[in-house]
């Protein structure tokens, strides 16, 4: 597979995987657009800020479990299985959010709307490399990553079109659409996914021959019984042993560590609080009118900084199998702290507009070259036969840290400010570079095989010199 062209079919079924991506992008910030108008919710900023945070981050606890239950299920049954059932669920989740009757029954929904979107980003982009060219694997994987800006973006624009038709209905119906809209993507991906392949590389693992030879073919893959038979034997006598080995262990140190970043370091305060938090801001046209007004002009904001996030996630796809990964994190995370520290210094200065020009820096240099780098190390790795156990852990620590730090966020905001909360998160995103200069290796152009081999044969301090050698002269199956 690693000399194959990446066909359109290989980008349909990426897409169809990454639905979820899109799903998780949309909720994230839809429930910034929808928070000043739910009648049971909004006035709890002030009065309430952890019941307040919970209600956005709701959704990140339920994805923690779900992706637990992933991490059960997905290597014994299959990344196809799942994929549809988190649609199905998905679906559900979104049509009882849209009927919530009160505070209780809305929080409870999006921890259920959570169990799906969490299942989805444990096992998407494990699906995604096992079928993927090793030097096409970033280019694809990236597609999880680019899904979440454009469901971001699609909220926002969601928002904006129902409250320009229906402004009068702001606090009765127009809320309940805008959480029911998320079915629609989540019910054509549920009827979608009936027509993917099994990833390959697990029906080969499970000895599904004839499945696995069908499944190739869709890729433009021709290959015999007997030839399959012989990958199976290499991949279990790599793999049988290989469970909790310290080579595992480093790896999942590693990208754990990079989705700890990748959230706490504050990337969805502006897509989650966004419209609430610029609306507060006074700046250009906002200052005067009805609260309505002044959340339509945060909508606004927030879809331009949406925008910068779906442009700069395209120049990840330039990037991520030519300048590489560790390369991309580092200035990545340099980026982040840099425009951090530029909005807090505006801030405070009381540039109100400072705080747009940090959000926007801030999140050019996380979409290209932060955000989907992390949902690529969480697929490529972990071993085939314990990928979907591990890119599941992975997922856990991304939505505990996702939850943690969204949880949290509305109290920091009351206590110390925006401008300092700010300050926070690019000391963050400084101590992410330092650890990454030591610990991250570089993985562009080497199969999975052969990343799981650089982390078993070095220590965590050494692995990242091992990788320009196996750059140069990797080759192996994917």
């Amino acid at each position: 597979m690693n000399s194959k062209i990446t066909t359109k079919f290989y980008w349909a079924v990426t897409v169809l995987a990454t639905i979820g991506g899109f799903l998780f992008g949309y909720d994230t910030s839809n429930i910034g657009t929808d928070l000043g108008f739910i009648p049971f919710a909004k006035h709890l900023a002030t009065t309430a800020p952890f019941v307040y945070g919970y209600l956005i981050a709701g959704a990140s606890l339920g994805a923690a479990v779900g992706a637990l239950i992933a991490a059960a299920l997905t290597d014994k049954y299959g990344r196809k299985f799942l994929l549809i059932t988190d649609a199905a669920i998905y679906t559900i989740g979104a049509l009882l959010s849209a009927a919530a009757v009160n505070l209780a029954m809305l929080l409870i929904s999006r921890t259920f709307i959570g169990l799906a979107v969490g299942a989805d980003s444990a096992i998407a982009t494990a699906y995604i490399v096992e079928y993927a060219p090793k030097r096409r694997r970033g280019h694809l994987s990236l597609m999880q990553q680019w899904m979440i800006t454009w469901g971001i973006l699609g909220a926002y624009l969601v928002g904006m079109g129902v409250f320009f038709i229906a402004p009068g209905l702001a606090y009765a119906v127009d809320w309940r659409i805008l959480l029911g809209v998320a079915a629609i993507p989540s019910i054509i991906g549920l009827i979608f996914r009936f027509y993917m392949p099994e990833s390959p590389r697990w029906l080969i693992l499970h000895e599904k021959y004839d499945k696995a030879i069908s499944a190739l073919k869709r890729f433009n893959i021709n290959a015999t019984e007997d030839q399959l038979t012989k990958t199976h034997g290499v991949l279990q006598s790599m793999e049988t042993k290989m469970r909790a080995t310290p080579g595992i262990k480093r790896a999942f140190v590693v990208v754990g560590l990079f989705m700890m970043f990748q959230q706490i370091t504050g990337i969805n305060v502006p897509f989650y609080y966004g419209p609430t938090v610029i609306a507060k801001l006074n700046i250009f046209g906002s200052a005067g009118g009805s609260y309505l007004s002044k959340a339509v002009f945060g909508i606004e904001a927030s879809s331009i900084l949406a925008v910068i996030n779906v442009l700069a996630t395209l120049i990840g796809f330039k990037l991520i199998d030519s300048y590489g990964r560790r390369s991309l994190a580092l200035l990545g995370y340099s980026g982040m702290a840099l425009f951090d520290f530029i909005g807090t210094v505006l801030y405070l200065d009381h540039i109100a507009v400072g705080l747009l020009i940090g959000f926007a820096g801030f999140i050019i240099f996380f979409a290209f070259a932060v955000g989907g780098t992390g949902w690529l190390l969480q697929g490529e790795y972990f071993p085939t036969q314990y990928r979907g156990l591990y890119a599941s852990l992975i997922a856990v620590v991304d939505w505990i840290s996702n939850f943690a730090i969204i949880e949290i966020f509305p109290a920091m905001n009351l206590h110390i400010g925006l401008g300092y909360t700010m300050a926070v998160f690019g000391v963050l995103s400084v101590i992410a570079v330092i650890i990454f200069f030591f610990i991250m290796p570089e993985t562009k152009g080497i199969s999975v095989e052969e990343v799981t081999e650089m982390f078993e044969n070095n220590t965590l301090l050494n692995v990242k010199n091992a990788s320009g050698t196996r750059e140069s002269t990797g080759s192996g199956d994917k």
